[in-house]
């Protein structure tokens, strides 16, 4: 029976790639539109709005770099407050919005952080009007990782068609089960059973193991302990990647702070000095050889400084000395490129442990690299097509993750409905539960903010540590009220895309200034964190608007945060207060159908849960019918009737 249940699977697989590029092409497509709809008409200014450009930028230094391309280094001079999507290994151009007509230059960001960037220009020299002033760069559509994906796909279609060497691959697309050799007996101090129980997993495996991990269980700290102990048992070389570079950033601090050599390929978003240095860039730095090669850049520099003097009228001989200029300069270029290998190659062949994102795997420095074990954590934000690109370098794989949380992004419905949404983590653990563990305690909730979540979500088996099950802001504060604000008349309001609800926002902040002031009246000097949250991005834009109305809440700058439920997964707060903004007759909740949200929302508070909502019209749905019942049994129901007069 068996047997034949594995053949089942086999020939289903045999076009399981297949159908994943179709759904990429659907992806790819919906994905270059939607940037030609923000780019192809958008000003400069508008552009930098949304994220895409930098404008105005200044050119603060230039440098030879490999294969004879420029290198500059910009910064942006103005609006730097504006968030954006530049990302170390993205595609740019660099324009001139003074000369409308002017070539813009493609090239690839090697560094960013801050308000600085670098970028490798495809071209060897600037051209004139890049010194007339009003630059700026904007960032390109992604074709390069579509293509890595694509790349990746197809290798996979032909790997698991192989024997041993395709294994991996057949268990992946569930054709094949994994092994596990004799479990080895291991108590890690400080990890509780079930983390200590994953460890063991992840050690017994042959091929696959799988940490899934809640919210608040220890999921980083417990994947850090195995990777340690898989390293100090095999001495061999581990990838750990992460679909962010955020997750990654965090993933290589505690991997170093554990007492490993990690190099950290692509810049990291928190640019601090401790990250820094473990980047390839940043130990590159501290090479004794950098001092020489240093030496030689600025030599060829000189060199081709001068020989971009001869620009016109010149006759044969200053051709000749023009030619001579450039070729000394590159042979001076490739010993600096052929050190910087020598250097890079030392670099890499020393560390213990190798991060990047899914995609960064794949990046020139390490695409030669094959490793023992690859480690992706975030595996239930990761889109299935890139996790391929450094599954291809494993022989074991272990996914770290949560599929009960929000999934990854996908711009295209058509690919999300049709099995793109659908992750790799998800379809392992319905393929192979006994490759799983789940981190059954968490140390992030009181048991009550908790408990709805663990009863929906993780069939009751996720318990409260000791130290946090009765943790409250204050003796008399109740940590969950769901106040219910059916009969209020707060409608939503429909903008383009998003929802609104100006009442129930207003209504929000009321109930938080009374809570801060029930906060400041027990303990004045006790300034908790809050997150104040709801599902659509124009309710969390009224909200921080409607702030500056309520002086009350002024007094938690750095501690007060306004953002959208996806924008706090991986965060928690002492305090967190969720506007659901819905509230109308026919019943309809739109993505919050989707109840991996909620299930983020509630799960970000340690101490004090508020959720606000219009419970007629949530009530329709299940989950948030039994919410409301939830909320009942332990006396957290209120009407919002209430509190009008607050």
């Amino acid at each position: 029976m068996r047997n034949r249940r594995c053949l089942t699977a086999y020939l289903r697989a045999m076009d399981y790639f297949g159908q994943l590029r179709r759904l990429l092409d659907i992806e790819r497509d919906e994905d270059r539109q939607s940037y030609r709809r923000l780019t192809e008409t958008a000003s400069a200014a508008q552009r930098r709005e949304s994220g895409v450009t930098w404008y105005p930028v200044a050119i603060r230094g230039q440098e030879m770099s490999r294969g004879d391309y420029l290198t500059v280094e910009l910064e942006r001079t103005t609006n730097k407050d504006i968030a954006h999507q530049f990302r170390f290994g993205a595609t740019v151009a660099l324009f001139s919005n003074h000369q409308a007509d002017s070539d813009r230059i493609e090239g690839v960001i090697s560094y960013q952080g801050g308000d600085r960037m670098k970028i490798t220009l495809r071209t060897d020299e600037l051209p004139e009007w890049a010194s007339g002033g009003k630059l700026g760069v904007d960032l390109m559509f992604d074709e390069a990782s579509y293509g890595e994906m694509y790349e990746a796909l197809k290798a996979a279609d032909l790997l698991q068609q192989k024997g041993t060497d395709g294994r991996l691959t057949r268990i992946l697309t569930g054709a094949a089960a994994p092994d596990f050799n004799r479990p080895e007996p291991i108590a890690t101090p400080g990890l509780n059973d079930s983390q200590n129980a994953a460890v063991q997993k992840i050690l017994a495996a042959v091929d696959v193991a799988i940490i899934h991990g809640p919210p608040g269980t220890g999921k980083t700290t417990t994947l850090v302990q195995a990777v340690k102990a898989l390293h100090a048992r095999d001495g061999k070389q581990l990838l750990v990647v992460a679909p962010s570079n955020t997750a990654v950033d965090l993933l290589t601090e505690r991997l170093h702070d554990a007492g490993l050599n990690v190099l950290r390929v692509g810049n990291p978003v928190r640019v601090s000095e401790h990250l820094s240095a473990l980047t390839l860039d940043g130990k590159m730095a501290l090479h004794p050889a950098m001092k020489d090669i240093k030496r030689l850049k600025k030599q060829a520099n000189e060199f081709r400084t001068m020989a971009h003097k001869y620009k016109r009228n010149f006759g044969r001989a200053e051709r000749e000395q023009r030619k001579a200029l450039f070729d000394e300069a590159h042979r001076i270029m490739k010993d600096v490129e052929s050190t910087e290998q020598y250097i890079s190659k030392d670099l890499f062949a020393k560390a213990d442990v190798i991060t990047a994102t899914l995609i960064g795997a794949n990046h020139y420095s390490v695409r030669h690299l094959r490793y023992e074990t690859v480690v992706i954590d975030e595996a239930g934000q990761a889109l299935e097509p890139a996790c391929w690109v450094p599954i291809l370098k494993a022989r074991k794989l272990i996914l770290a993750g949560d599929h009960l949380q929000l999934p990854p992004t996908i711009k295209s419905d058509e690919a999300a409905r049709a099995g793109l949404g659908t992750t790799l983590l998800e379809k392992c653990v319905e393929h192979h539960p006994e490759a799983v563990v789940m981190l059954e305690e968490q140390y992030r909730m009181n048991e009550l903010i908790m408990g709805y979540s663990s009863e929906t979500f993780y069939d009751n088996n996720l318990k409260a540590a000791p130290a946090v099950t009765s943790q409250r802001l204050m003796p008399e504060e109740e940590p969950l009220t769901y106040i219910d604000t059916a009969g209020c008349g707060y409608e939503e309001k429909i903008e383009g895309t998003s929802i609104s609800n100006p009442e129930e926002a207003a209504f929000t902040l009321k109930q938080l200034t009374a809570l801060v002031g029930r906060i400041h009246a027990a303990k004045p000097t006790q300034y908790p964190s809050i997150g104040v949250i709801s599902p659509y991005r124009r309710q969390v834009q009224l909200l921080a608007e409607l702030l500056d109305s309520y002086p009350e809440l002024k007094a938690y700058p750095g501690s007060l945060v306004v953002n959208t439920i996806d924008s706090f997964q991986g965060q928690e707060r002492d305090v967190i207060v969720i506007s659901m903004a819905r509230s109308n007759s026919e019943g309809a909740i739109g993505f919050l159908a989707d109840i991996r949200r909620m299930n983020v929302a509630m799960t970000r508070a340690r101490k004090k849960l508020l959720v606000i909502g219009d419970g007629a019209t949530l009530a329709e749905h299940p989950f948030y019918a039994g919410f409301n019942a939830y909320a009942e049994s332990h006396n957290a129901w209120h009407s919002a009737w209430e509190f009008l007069d607050i």
